[in-house]
């Protein structure tokens, strides 16, 4: 007779967003009790609808918020992060900063486990993009945490799925344009990995010692470009697709106009994270006994000419 896992009270923060959306749909499923900070209260979130998810209007960046957040929580997530700085938002304070926080306020609450959002080529050192460094810096802050907190760090490579920035934006782009797109980096490497997979690797981690003290590289099952991405995005929604692929000089050139344009689609941080490869030098997914889903098996889900993302997006 199979047991089923202790039911857990988890701590998401950044449970609103796309990663974290999946995730505790996938733990109130399991039973499990979750707590979900948010900057705001909105009536027609998703997660209302589920009787064990308590969405709980927090400012998660006051250490005395957050101590009381965690109070009674057996598993603390963090999902949090940003791709370019904005306004207070910086790197330092999104990313080391809050990881800091957390840890504080983890071990004074009692909580026991802490399992933690960081980026493929994360390095606080060698990196050569503040986003990457601080994904390292805040590691390395979570690694100082044992053995008082039991964590386990995820590192993905860019995440697709509905509701992703990555295809989602891509689509938009090439409509707008009517398929022309200047492109930065085209040869840059990645292993796009679906976000049902990433939030599968947190839920599995959850309830799982074996997991403790580790650290997970999250890639899906093929290697591609950026190029191949675009022109994979293209294929699958049905649009015109010519590519430019910019030198180097003239993308950097792109990234510095870019920088100061309203929501910074492109900076110049952006620019130095895609000089690295996004490709994982050891299987996480096959460690957690996930089997990824390529990117063809998912896309035509909310790309396709029959999902109503696309009949929404093109009125």
């Amino acid at each position: 007779m199979q047991t089923r896992p202790p039911q857990l009270t988890v701590c998401v923060l950044g449970g609103t967003g796309f990663v974290g959306t999946e995730l505790v749909i996938r733990l109130a499923r399991d039973g499990h009790w979750i707590r979900v900070p948010t900057r705001t209260l909105d009536d027609n979130d998703p997660l209302r609808v589920l009787d064990t998810v308590r969405l709980i209007r927090t400012d998660v960046h006051e250490p005395r918020a957050l101590a009381r957040l965690f109070g009674g929580v057996d598993v603390v997530v963090n999902l949090i992060g940003i791709l370019n700085e904005r306004g207070r938002a910086t790197f330092k304070s999104v990313h080391v900063d809050l990881a800091a926080k957390v840890v504080a306020a983890a071990r004074a609450a009692g909580v026991k486990r802490l399992l933690h959002m960081s980026s493929l080529g994360a390095d606080a050192k060698a990196a050569p993009s503040k986003y990457l460094r601080s994904k390292g810096e805040a590691e390395a802050r979570v690694r100082a945490s044992a053995p008082a907190l039991s964590w386990t760090i995820f590192r993905p490579s860019v995440i697709f799925g509905d509701g992703d920035s990555l295809t989602n934006r891509f689509a938009r782009l090439l409509r707008l344009s009517g398929g022309f797109l200047p492109l930065a980096r085209a040869r840059a490497r990645f292993a796009p990995v679906c976000v049902e997979d990433v939030a599968e690797a947190f839920r599995r981690a959850a309830t799982s010692k074996a997991t403790i003290g580790e650290t997970y590289e999250l890639c899906g099952p093929q290697v591609m470009t950026l190029e191949e991405v675009v022109r994979i995005t293209a294929e699958v929604a049905g649009l015109r697709c010519a590519i430019v692929r910019l030198p180097d000089f003239v993308a950097l050139a792109q990234a510095l106009v870019m920088n100061f344009l309203p929501g910074k689609p492109f900076s110049v941080d952006n620019y130095r994270s895609l000089t690295v490869d996004s490709v994982c030098r050891e299987d996480g997914c096959a460690r957690l006994g996930i089997k990824p889903q390529p990117m063809l098996a998912v896309l035509p889900t909310y790309l396709g000419e029959h999902s109503t993302r696309v009949h929404l997006d093109s009125r």
